[in-house]
């Protein structure tokens, strides 16, 4: 039988570089995989934890699922929809919320991250502006994987302690109701490559520092050339290890590409003369997937119609399952 394999981007915002070197690309290999039933899932119902305009949310998610389609994913091979076309997702996360601990909870990564920031912040309520939407992430997360009983969910290593909670949560309930969820592992690419943002730390919307995936080329030409460097004048050799250029053209470009960068670091190369480098790889690399994306942002019916069919999909392969567990709750 074939591993179900699942995956979803949080739709909050215009996908990125980042995003693409280190979810998306990994992500669409799966496809190509014969033994694998891959399930992709724009998650916009987590949009709601920091996302609350709905026309942000509308636009969001038509740029994200165009973004995964322009990129090459198949929705004849693959299950394709969107997480708030599934209303048994959240009736599922109801169900887990109420076998859930609230110290499991308390101990997630992004809860603490918050609570902690009130702190340095002198807040008297280390809960102040804190939702139960953040503090429930993990248990929607937790739906979102068990109940297609998905066996392997790709994620970065900030992600593993989600994937840990799912299967905590299973572990409980199948304690309580019986055997019913199977246990998910994380898939941890290894040699996953992390993108730093324009200033050198991590790539993050939050911080501002990002490089839409599909910039015009005047755009991303105009991104490039903010990127930090440091002091080093045209002539003097280059350290490309913990260059942020070179890290974005390692990500992108073949190895003799790669040798030839490398070389003329080595040479001493302007950062001038790098930075129109990179751009030329990147708007070489994006061009064929550019197009095809702002074709299917000029075509949002069409992007809904595909989701449609995949929540069609998904959903009819859920209904005994959901069946199942309502009979073992006794509703």
């Amino acid at each position: 039988m074939k591993k179900i394999v699942l995956t979803g981007i949080n739709s909050t915002g215009t996908p990125h570089l980042g995003n693409y070197v280190g979810s998306i690309r990994p992500a669409l290999e799966l496809q190509k995989q014969t033994n694998v039933d891959a399930l992709y899932f724009v998650a916009d119902g987590h949009s709601l934890v920091k996302l609350w305009e709905p026309k942000l949310r509308q636009q969001a998610i038509l740029e994200l699922a165009a973004t995964w389609l322009a990129l090459g994913l198949d929705p004849h091979k693959v299950t394709f929809y969107r997480q708030s076309h599934i209303p048994e997702i959240f009736e599922l996360a109801w169900i887990l919320t109420s076998v859930t601990s609230k110290g499991l909870m308390n101990r997630a990564h992004a809860y603490k991250d918050a609570v902690n920031k009130n702190l340095e912040e002198g807040h008297n309520d280390a809960d102040n502006g804190i939702t139960m939407g953040l503090f429930c992430y993990p248990i929607l997360m937790a739906a979102d994987i068990l109940i297609f009983n998905a066996e392997q969910v790709p994620v970065g290593k900030d992600q593993i302690q989600h994937l840990e909670m799912a299967r905590d949560i299973a572990v409980r309930f199948n304690h309580l109701y019986g055997k019913t969820f199977s246990l998910p592992e994380a898939l941890v690419d290894e040699h996953m490559q992390i993108l730093p943002g324009l200033d050198g730390r991590k790539m993050s919307k939050s911080y501002g520092n990002t490089i839409p995936l599909f910039s015009t080329s005047k755009e991303l030409k105009k991104l490039i050339m903010k990127i930090k460097t440091n002091s080093l004048m045209p002539g003097e050799p280059k350290d490309p290890e913990g260059c942020t250029l070179f890290t974005y053209y390692r990500a992108f470009a073949e190895p003799e590409e790669l040798a030839s960068y490398r070389q003329a670091y080595a040479d001493g190369i302007s950062w001038g003369d790098a930075k129109t480098k990179l751009f030329e790889l990147l708007d070489h690399k994006l061009a064929e997937p550019r197009a095809r994306y702002e074709q299917l942002m000029l075509q949002p019916q069409r992007i809904h119609d595909i989701l449609e069919v995949g929540a069609a999909k998904a959903r009819e392969r859920l209904q005994d399952f959901m069946i199942h567990i309502r009979t073992q709750l006794g509703f």
